[in-house]
């Protein structure tokens, strides 16, 4: 996704505002990578808060690694949902979301949480790959783990990854409402599945390939079992109201909290994703609410579910035409080292909502 002409590389902030990074110099938004180039806020675009800043010069060669945790997750949330009558769209602009991001929806409360969670993810993984200059693997799980097993290796630092996520990502929510609350929850949500989604892994040591002892170590999850979870989760989404337990200063900490919008419901656990509003309709174009429709879009016409001409279409009905597509095929590896394949025409029909 390239914002400017001049982007190199992409950072954006939690409510979907983007900033793009490049190697010209300006007065007062300079920035320094762990490699020594100067990177520069692009001063046209919405500019990162102070704390953001502090904590990109804190920890030099981490600025890359937030961008590539938040491009993943934007791909990720665009699998998720390819299927579906909202299916994450983006565009340029310095609201890559669209308005959606401004509402407080299940569709809301999932961006927040997988960008959040992609930030974790690819500062995790980066301490331990080393580039990022204040961080390492993460070292305390070492010696004794097991009867035929002991900690060892290089364990992906989540620990890290989560404590500068929400240094990161909470320090742009504001405010003390209901969407603050929300959001706050989500983005911690977002972190939590990350962790618990962590991973033993091992390797076996031992005479002609035997396995009398392991070393093992904890792995980051692939990040499409960290969509996977949270995609599970925005389908049974909590629908929250804002909670006060009144005035008593002893618990002043939690006087503002979110509650089940139904008394009957058990209260949101960390894991779970909340929001309080209906979402709107994904059917039709709306400048309002910022919503695309689903007209043009392609859909299946013998899925009886979600991605189904009848439901995708929302009734309206769909259009069928035919495209002829030139791909390789046949593939053959010589060795050595030359592939050669040959060149396939195929037709496809296709169903395009009306």
């Amino acid at each position: 996704l390239a914002l400017s002409s001049l982007s190199n590389t992409l950072a954006v902030n939690n409510s979907g505002r983007w900033w793009g990074i490049i190697n010209v110099a300006s007065s007062t938004n300079l920035l320094t990578d762990s490699k020594n180039v100067q990177l520069v806020l692009d001063p046209s675009l919405q500019l990162l808060s102070r704390k953001q800043r502090k904590l990109i010069r804190q920890n030099p060669g981490i600025l890359h690694s937030v961008s590539s945790g938040l491009l993943t997750a934007i791909k990720e949330c665009k699998w998720q949902f390819r299927n579906r009558r909202w299916n994450c769209p983006t565009s340029q602009g310095p609201n890559i979301f669209g308005k959606i991001v401004n509402r407080g929806c299940r569709e809301t409360a999932f961006i927040f949480a997988i960008t959040s969670a992609g930030v974790t993810h690819s500062v995790a993984r980066s301490c331990s790959e080393g580039s990022i200059e204040s961080c390492t693997c993460d070292y305390r799980r070492r010696g004794p783990g097991g009867p035929d097993w002991h900690w060892g290796g290089c364990s992906d630092n989540i620990d890290f990854g989560r404590l500068f996520g929400r240094e990161f990502v909470d320090s742009s929510e504001k405010g003390r409402d209901l969407r603050f609350l929300m959001n706050l929850h989500n983005n911690e949500a977002g972190r939590m599945t990350v962790f618990s989604e962590m991973r033993q892994e091992c390797k076996c040591h031992g005479m002609s390939g035997s396995c009398t002892v392991r070393t093992c170590w904890m792995r980051l999850p692939t990040f499409r079992a960290v969509g996977d979870v949270l995609k599970d989760r925005f389908d049974g989404a909590s629908r929250v109201i804002y909670g006060n337990k009144g005035s008593n200063r002893a618990s002043r900490v939690e006087l503002h909290h979110l509650e089940p919008e139904n008394p009957a419901h058990k209260p949101p656990s960390p894991h779970d994703l909340v929001y309080f509003e209906k979402s709107p309709n994904f059917c039709t174009y709306s400048g309002k609410t910022g919503t695309a429709g689903t007209a043009g879009r392609f859909c299946n016409s013998s899925s009886p579910g979600l991605d189904g001409c009848e439901l995708l279409c929302c009734g309206r009905g769909y259009r069928t035409r035919t495209q002829r597509v030139t791909e390789r095929c046949n593939c053959t590896f010589h060795w050595c080292c030359h592939v050669s394949c040959l060149n396939c025409t195929n037709t496809q029909v296709l169903h395009e909502c009306l």
